[in-house]
């Protein structure tokens, strides 16, 4: 039997809201569009409510993020934000429009067959947004930076010490001097781009580390980073993207969750798996492949790992360390068999998901104590 009594479809715009409503037992009606307002979604949910019973609102994760869902659920109604991925639809439908989206969206949510996405409050969701507006930053000190250097490639310049962006390059880029006066306004417009996304990166940096020491979650991203490879911008990223990782039942659940496992093709007797899904979160994805890079060295206490372990619970420790000699054998066992260094490094990042998600079942977050 079910516990409610209609079910909403809405297919949400910047601009405007298609609502379409199903009940129990009966025919999916288009309700039409209203604007996409608050006081326009306080007026729908008025209406429909004239009749008894409750409400069940739901619509597709999207740019206008998890604002009508928390409006909603403020005014006492359940709401589900939609993976839009893994919508059913049927391979031969070639129409799309917003009245044909409400539509299914209702009739999909009446049959139960949506999965809904994690939603984070309003806590973690302002962590997330610290961390991916670095991530955003640092993309454009990386294109600032290219631009300079394919500048000076051009022109003929080019620095033959040991590394870029040290002291020794900044005096060698002070020294260079072009004949015409609008190529040297170039190099320096260039130069003082590269330096000014410097000091925002580095600004985000300072605020992610004080954010991340003031929030609920600190005590997970703190075990997080007795991980080899797992700084604390990385366990900020994991923890703000993920949640609370005891919402995962398994391992390989969470694996599946962020697109590191192997996709399947196969039909009969025949077996075909290609490379990893790529579905769900990219940006946990990039830090653990990033981590595991660092997994190429032999498995070694350093100090700085040292220090990070000691403020954790030991059954934390009782994982880091184990898992840092396994993944580090690993690596060189994936290598010594002829493996891509991107195909290992991937390897790597799905096992250190599994001992992610081990910490996350012994440290529990302040919000949840």
């Amino acid at each position: 039997m079910n516990k409610f009594s209609k079910y909403v479809g809405l297919d949400v715009h910047q601009e405007t809201i298609a609502v379409a409503v199903a009940d129990t037992a009966g025919e999916v009606r288009y309700m039409g569009e209203i604007v996409n307002t608050p006081e326009a979604i306080t007026k729908l949910v008025a209406q429909l409510k004239r009749s008894t019973g409750r409400l069940a609102f739901c619509y597709e994760a999207g740019p206008c993020g998890y604002t009508i869902c928390r409006q909603l659920r403020e005014l006492k109604q359940d709401c589900q934000v939609i993976a839009p991925s893994l919508i059913p639809k049927k391979p031969g439908e070639r129409v799309k429009t917003d009245r044909r989206d409400a539509l299914s969206l209702a009739r999909l949510h009446r049959a139960d067959e949506l999965s809904p996405v994690w939603i984070p409050d309003e806590a973690q969701e302002a962590l997330r947004d610290l961390t991916r507006a670095r991530e955003d930053m640092k993309h454009l000190q990386r294109q600032a930076k290219q631009r300079l250097l394919s500048f000076l490639s051009r022109h003929g310049h080019r620095y033959n010490g040991r590394s870029r962006w040290t002291q020794a390059h900044w005096r060698w880029l002070e020294g260079i001097k072009f004949a015409r006066p609008e190529q040297q306004i170039v190099l320096q417009e260039y130069i003082d781009t590269v330096q000014a996304c410097s000091r925002r990166v580095a600004s985000l940096d300072r605020e992610v580390e004080t954010a991340a020491h003031a929030s609920p979650v600190w005590p997970v991203i703190e075990a997080l980073m007795a991980l080899r490879g797992i700084s604390l911008l990385a366990a900020v990223t994991v923890v703000a993207e993920l949640g609370d990782l005891a919402r995962f039942a398994n391992a390989p659940q969470l694996m599946a969750y962020l697109g590191l496992v192997p996709s399947e093709h196969s039909s009969g007797k025949r077996e075909r798996r290609g490379g990893i899904t790529k579905t769900g979160n990219g940006h946990v994805r990039r830090v653990l492949i990033e981590a595991a890079w660092t997994y190429r060295h032999a498995a070694r206490k350093t100090a700085i790992l040292q220090r990070r372990a000691e403020r954790t619970p030991p059954e934390v420790q009782e994982i880091a360390w184990p898992a840092q000699k396994r993944l580090c054998q690993r690596f060189r066992n994936l290598m010594a068999r002829g493996k891509l260094k991107n195909q290992v490094c991937t390897a790597i990042a799905r096992e250190l998901v599994g001992f992610i998600w081990a910490i996350g079942q012994y440290v529990i977050p302040l919000s949840r104590a």
